[in-house]
């Protein structure tokens, strides 16, 4: 069970999609893997933004664990830095990804 601080008005904030972390990763998972098929570069924000995909419950933490994730699961594979194209992330660095060889022949999933 998941402990939410309440703010100081005394309200509990609802997660940002209303899905657990679980739940999210469940649903975004096919446009990565899909991403990582084609070969292609790309960002996350970049898979985000083209398959109109929810934002996490906590942005802050679990973009990072759920691209680890698909590292650890040999999806993807980091292959460089850009500035960032969302609109609020201030040309800030981003990773790059792009798909292993072996999920570009589609032997993951």
């Amino acid at each position: 069970m998941t402990t939410v601080q309440p703010t100081l008005d005394g309200t509990v904030p609802a997660p940002a999609s209303g899905l657990s972390y679980a739940e999210w990763a469940d649903r975004i998972r096919p446009a990565f893997v899909a991403a990582a098929r084609t070969g292609r570069r790309f960002t996350t924000y970049e898979v985000a933004k083209d398959n109109d995909l929810p934002e996490p419950p906590c942005a802050r933490s679990d973009w990072g664990n759920f691209t680890q994730s698909l590292v650890r699961d040999r999806v993807i594979e980091h292959c460089g830095f850009d500035r960032s194209s969302r609109p609020t992330g201030e040309k800030s660095a981003v990773a790059v990804w792009r798909g292993t060889r072996a999920a570009q022949a589609g032997r993951i999933a």
